[in-house]
Parts: structure tokens; sequence; C-alpha cells
């Protein structure tokens, strides 16, 4: 019988090899490829990158079964995500036919004004995913018409985006109803309400903050746009749908049910449902039109709404702006986003099992002497962890392990822990290109994250506070006398 190849643990070099073929090869697809480095340049790298970690873990002495088993997992931790991602692709489709979206657009370009439109798109997207839980189910819906309406003033799309993802990951983080803002707590050892109110003290100067500047954005814009241009866009949108406020109930039936705890997926595809059920009902008239020549009004119905689930609208009107504006959607539309969360999430579970990550987290921590800098390697682990992995929640639950019990012996409340958890690896996942929550932001919002990311002020500013209030010992809670003692028993011990 052989002997079993002992299995070596992973050295520094190890682990860097593999991380430095990615970011090479990431710079050369966006050298070579541009905004489309995320439709298939991106994922040969991750891939490459990948099989690069693969054939250091099998020289180490790791099996390829076991490598498979850990990618297999990986990739199971991402379905959920998937099933998401089809349904909001579906709601997109059939929230266009039903007039959804363009009624939110119409009526959007009557109250929205260029000066405050960046804050207000900011604050109301707040609103509405403190309201539900999610920044998801938030960019595609609100998130989607605001961009509509960014294009219909001849503002930016791009800020527009980085105004939205900040508001939506506010509301996202300080809302009970969000699976990160309970996750955080969980793992850390806090409580979700003490979790919540600890973490204003970080949230809430960084989306004042974020506010201001985006008011100084608007105020400074100088938009292409006049009245006559968009009295003409309200008026193409009137001649291509029925629009009145009927035409809102699947936004309000989505709310109430995100509202009442209905999980994401069930929510989002009744969403998609009422929206199919509402273009029946509304848009008959462009449903003919885009029946292409069925003359059967039941068979036309059903083809076109039946299209609107798996690959969205696409809508004629002889202006090229509005055209994009009113197409899209559909399942087929997510499959780029799929493939690459996929990719992605495979690459990170590789690095993970062989003890890649852990590496350099031990090296972090043998340096992080002082409050400060444990707070600020947290972070940075957070980010780094969102950068190799490209999955939020891996970002919380693996730094939340790691880290968990040197908060405890230094005598930190597990409230610093679970809020520098929210303050980075929630917040950083949509500024990381491959990242799944940037690759669902683009996906919904058509922008690239590349264009974006420089305007989601509070997704900057957030954890970059965090690591001040570190360093300068602000608002840092510590354990009660009580506790504090006994750790210090422990460690005599």
């Amino acid at each position: 019988m052989s002997e079993l190849k002992p299995i070596k643990q992973a050295s520094m070099l190890d682990a860097f090899i593999p991380v430095i073929t990615l970011v090479t090869l990431l710079t050369l697809a966006v050298s070579y490829f541009g905004d489309n480095s995320s439709y298939g340049p991106n994922q040969i790298a991750l891939l490459i990158a990948m099989g690069v970690a693969v054939v250091i873990g099998i020289k180490n002495g790791h099996g390829w079964h076991d490598l498979e088993q850990a990618i297999v997992k990986g990739i199971s931790l991402s379905l959920g995500a998937v099933l998401i991602l089809f349904a909001v692709g579906s709601l997109i489709g059939t929230w266009l036919l039903s007039g959804t979206v363009p009624t939110m657009i119409y009526y959007g370009l009557m109250i929205l004004d260029p000066a405050w439109f960046y804050a207000a798109a900011c604050v109301m997207c707040a609103v509405v995913a403190m309201s539900i839980g999610s920044s998801w189910t938030t960019a595609a819906t609100i998130g989607v018409a605001l961009i509509g309406i960014a294009q219909g003033l001849g503002l930016s799309p791009a800020i527009t985006a980085g105004a939205v993802i900040s508001g939506a990951y506010f509301g996202d983080k300080v809302s009970p109803l969000s699976e990160t803002t309970n996750l955080a707590p969980a793992i850390a050892g806090s409580e979700l309400f003490a979790h919540i109110r600890y973490m204003f003290w970080t949230t809430m100067p960084s989306i004042a903050t974020a506010l201001i500047l985006f008011l100084f954005l608007g105020f400074t814009e100088t938009t292409s746009t006049n009245n006559e241009s968009i009295d003409l866009l309200s008026t193409q949108l009137a001649e291509q749908f029925n629009l009145s406020l009927f035409n809102l109930v699947p936004l309000l039936v989505l709310l109430v049910l995100a509202i009442k705890k209905v999980p994401a997926f069930p929510a989002v595809a009744i969403g998609a449902l009422v929206g199919g059920l509402w273009a029946v009902l509304f848009q008959q008239d462009l449903i003919l039109r885009l029946a292409n020549g069925e003359t059967n009004v039941i068979t036309a119905n059903i083809m076109v709404v039946w299209t609107a689930f798996f690959d969205g609208v696409s809508i004629e009107t002889g202006n090229s702006e509005l055209n994009d504006l009113l197409s899209g959607g559909g399942m087929s539309s997510m499959l780029n986003t799929v493939w690459l969360i996929m990719c992605a999430l495979s690459f990170g579970a590789v690095l993970e099992h062989l003890g890649m990550l852990k590496k350099f987290v031990d090296v972090i921590l043998a340096s992080a002497k002082t409050t400060g800098s444990l707070i600020a390697s947290t972070v940075a682990t957070c980010i780094g962890t969102n950068l190799l992995t490209a999955d939020q929640y891996m970002a919380i639950v693996m730094p939340g392990r790691m880290y968990k019990e040197e908060y405890k012996r230094r005598g930190l409340d597990p409230l610093v822990l679970s809020r520098t958890l929210e303050d980075s690896g929630t917040i950083t996942s949509p500024l990381i290109p491959w990242n799944t929550c940037a690759v669902y932001m683009s996906g919904v919002l058509l922008v690239n994250p590349l264009d974006y990311i420089y305007y989601c002020f509070f997704n900057w500013i957030n954890p970059i506070l965090a690591v001040i209030y570190g360093f300068i010992g602000f608002n840092i809670k510590t354990l009660s006398t009580k506790v504090s003692e006994t750790v210090s028993k422990k460690e005599t011990a």
C-alpha cells in the first residue's frame, strides 16, 4: 500500500503567486479590453489564477478530489444569489414591459431637479433599502429608474450609480432586515440592535459627508438637456406606454413583501410575476406592437410576456437613447454575471482551502500591536477577502472568525468587531469590479464598476472613518471590568 503524501503548509510565497497572477491578468484584461473586461477576460483571469493555486496545492500534497470539492462548495455558496439574480432579470424585463420603470422615470423627470438630483437619489435609495433591508433589490428597482431619469436630465449615469449604491448600502447597513447586518453581530458575538446603534457613529458622518459631496456635484453640474428635451422624452414615454400611478403597484407589492420579511428570491419572483400581469392589464398596445405580427391577442400576450421573463424586452422608438433606456432585462441578461460570480468564488474557495488567506492574516496580525492597528488590520483583511473571494459574506465571516478571539483578548467589546466587519466587509464589496456585488450593480444599473466606483462616496468614507476612530481611540467600546479581569486571568494562567 502506498503512503499518502504529507501535506505541506502553504508558504507566504505560495500565497502570493496566485494573487500576483490574478492582479497581473486583471490589469492586462482592463488594458486590452477596457469596459468589456467583465464580459469574459476577467473570468479567464480568475480561472488561470485558480489553476496556478491548484498547481501549488498539488505540489504541497493536496489531492485534486479535495480541491474539486472545495471549488464545488465555494460555488454552492452563490446559488442563492444566482436564483435572486435570475429573478431580478425577469423583474426588470416585466417591469419595463408593464410600464412600472417607465412610470417612475416619467414622474421622476417632473419632480427631480438636476441641482439636487444626486443627493435626492442617494436619500431615496437609503430610505427604501432601510425599509426592505436589501441593497440589491433597491438598485434593481429604484436604482434602475434613477439611472433612466439621470439620462433624461442629461446627468452622469456614473455619478448617479455612485449615489444609488451609496444610499442603498447605507440603508442596507442600518436595517435590521438586512442579511449582512444580522450576520456581522452573529459572527462577532454582539447583539443586533446594539450593533446597529453602534454603527451610527461611523455611518451617519459618512453618509452626511457623501450627501454634501453629491449636492456639490449637483450644483456644479453642467447639463446639456433643457426643458424642451425633457418634455420630448416625457412625450415619447407617454407614446410608448399607458402611464399611470397604477403602474407602480408591482413596486408597492415588492416593498410590502420585503417589509414582511419574505425572502428575497420569492419576493422578487412574485414582483416579476405581478409585473407580467400588469403588462397584460395595462400595456396591450405595446404588447401587440412587440408581437411581431401575431394577430391572436392571447398568443401575443403569452409570447411577449414570456419573452420578457427570459430575454427581456427590446423597444424601438426611433430614439437610440430611449431605446437603450427602455430595453433590457430577462434572465439571459444575468448569465454573464453568474459566470463571473462562479469563477470568482472558485478562485476564493481554492485559496481558502489551501490556507493561503490565513497566511496573509497571520502576518498582518503579528504587526497589529495597538487597537488602531488591529482595526486597520481587520479593515484591510475584509477588503483583501473581498478582493480574493469576491463575496461580501466571506469578507464578513472569515475575518470575523479569525479576529474574534484577538478582540476579546485585548478587552474590546464584540461591537467593535461587528461594526468594523460591516464598515469594511459589506461596504467595499461593490467597489471591486469582479466582486459579486459590483458585478450585480453593474448588471442592473448598466454602468461599469470602473466608472462608478469613484462616486461611491459613502463606501469609501466609511472604512476610512473606522480606521481613524481606531487610531484616535474615539468611540471604541471596551469590555466591562469584570469581563476584562476574567480575560486577564485566563491569559495569566
